[in-house]
């Protein structure tokens, strides 16, 4: 039987934890608050398909339910899940390339109808609305795509994308930095569509 969504709601994420790791029950509440976020991640940074991103989310929220145990409760659990779905698509990007894949997706318009126009609307906002601005950051080194990502349109903060991709906040910031000047440039080379 699932956690009605009234109490999972009243929970913060560490109550929920401790919950989970008395009642598997509680593990729903989990990815019931973030599935939506991380599909729209996953897709983002991997360029999974929407038949494809689900799996992927699928196996990061078995990885996460196995190493519970293994959290440590003083860092932000958000982060902690954060590096275990990003690490499952980095490596399904790999893998996709490794096989030569990625040349086989075919670019999907409906993806990429709405930009957020601030960082506060992106969780909001599940579709991007600037198709133009995607394909730039789709094209920068991964990452620049990354640090990108995480920053506008999942709105974490250094802190928090440090934890993600396990560097220091310095990189962060420098990433960042190197990567707006990146999309610019490659801005100012590709013609609007």
């Amino acid at each position: 039987m699932l956690t009605p969504k009234p109490i999972c709601d009243s929970l913060s994420d560490l109550e929920i934890l401790r919950r989970a790791l008395e009642a598997l029950d509680f593990f729903s509440c989990l990815y019931e608050r973030y599935e939506q976020r991380f599909l729209r991640y996953i897709r983002r940074v991997s360029g999974a398909t929407a038949e494809e991103a689900p799996d992927i989310l699928q196996d990061a929220f078995i990885k996460i339910w196995k190493n519970l145990n293994g959290f440590d409760q003083s860092l932000k659990l958000s982060s902690w899940m954060y590096r275990i779905v990003h690490n499952e698509a980095v490596s399904f990007l790999r893998r996709k390339k490794s096989f030569g894949k990625d040349q086989k997706v075919p670019y999907d318009e409906q993806l990429y109808q709405r930009m957020p126009d601030e960082v506060q609307d992106a969780a909001e906002e599940p579709e991007l609305r600037d198709q133009r601005t995607q394909h730039l950051v789709n094209r920068l080194p991964q990452p620049y795509k990354e640090v990108l990502i995480l920053k506008y349109w999942e709105n974490l903060s250094y802190e928090e994308i440090s934890d993600v991709l396990k560097i220091p906040e310095g990189t962060v910031a420098t990433r960042i930095n190197r990567a707006k000047k990146a999309f610019i440039q490659a801005s100012e080379k590709t013609p609007a569509p």
